[in-house]
């Protein structure tokens, strides 16, 4: 799949990128609202690609059966009505009018659109956005069984949706796609159990969200901090917890070009753009973002930072 260069006012925000895609793996994409948005609008051109958008609504005057009969029978497909009440979970609402639903459930029954879609690309917008957990579970499955037989790709500002559902996780920037490690927490203990100790990659740096093992090259690390004693690894705007103490950090990153900036603090000197002084006594660091962050810089360690950036 072809993904254009697109810029604003100057400023690269997609770069040229193709994304292979192919049945049996639900992909995602995590990556900020503007970049969802243009993503989406060139996603809108293809003739074979479904769009699922979030918060898109539904005929609230009809049932739940009657919606269903209607899918079926714009799409001609094959199914019997009470058959897909069934595998959707919604025998106990197939009397129920949509706008009597309650909400999760009125924003599931619109996701299921896609189970009807003819194309063979399927493109969902946030699927999981306020969806109880119930319906997040079904619409998982549910997109388990449609990859299949298409490619199903979601797009989402949010990583634990996409941890949801996908087999792979893209994280989009300015510099392109980067493909997220991620491992099941019980995968990587039964592993671990059954080699006897779990294998470290110096090169990568291990953090853990919603449940899952997420793996990150340290050049992808913006800055880490020290919170009540946890290590919280922040990457492209997202925060991660680590089990590594900053110490060991410290010693695993400092031949990749971070610095302990502060005794809470180490930074990607590669993202630092400036130095800020507050008062004579008080600096910061301000960093190459999205989110612009600034982390503090103790006055004990100007000096060898200045040495480090020949400064």
């Amino acid at each position: 799949m072809n993904i254009r260069e697109m810029n604003v006012n100057g400023q690269k925000i997609i770069p040229s990128l193709e994304l292979s895609m192919e049945k049996g793996k639900v992909l995602g994409i995590q990556t900020n609202v503007q970049r969802k948005k243009i993503l989406l609008a060139q996603f809108a051109e293809r003739g074979d690609a479904y769009l699922s958008f979030a918060e898109q609504g539904e005929y609230t005057r009809l049932t739940v059966e009657e919606l269903l009969r209607f899918m079926k029978s714009v799409s001609g497909h094959d199914k019997p009505v009470h058959s897909m009440l069934q595998l959707f979970q919604l025998g106990d609402y197939h009397k129920v009018k949509i706008a009597d639903l309650p909400s999760s459930k009125k924003i599931y029954l619109s996701l299921l659109r896609v189970y009807y879609a003819q194309q063979p690309i399927i493109i969902l917008e946030e699927p999981y956005f306020q969806l109880e957990e119930p319906d997040q579970l079904a619409f998982k499955r549910l997109l388990e069984e449609l990859s299949e037989e298409k490619q199903i790709l979601i797009l989402t500002a949010n990583l634990e949706d996409a941890l949801i559902s996908c087999d792979a996780i893209y994280r989009l920037d300015e510099a392109g796609l980067h493909l997220l490690d991620i491992t099941d927490a019980e995968d990587e203990a039964e592993n671990a159990h059954e080699t006897g100790e779990a294998e470290f990659k110096i090169q990568k740096i291990p953090t853990k969200k919603n449940d899952k093992t997420i793996l990150f090259n340290p050049p992808e690390i913006d800055y880490i901090e020290s919170i009540n004693s946890s290590a919280m690894v922040h990457v492209a705007g997202e925060t991660y917890t680590c089990a590594l103490t900053l110490a060991e950090l410290e010693d695993k990153l400092q031949h990749y070009g971070f610095f302990r900036c502060h005794r809470s603090y180490i930074v990607n000197l590669q993202k630092v753009r400036e130095l800020i002084t507050w008062t004579k006594n008080s600096y910061s660091l301000r960093l190459t973002t999205g989110k612009d962050s600034v982390v503090p810089l103790s006055r004990t360690k100007l000096a060898e930072l200045k040495e480090l950036l020949n400064i």
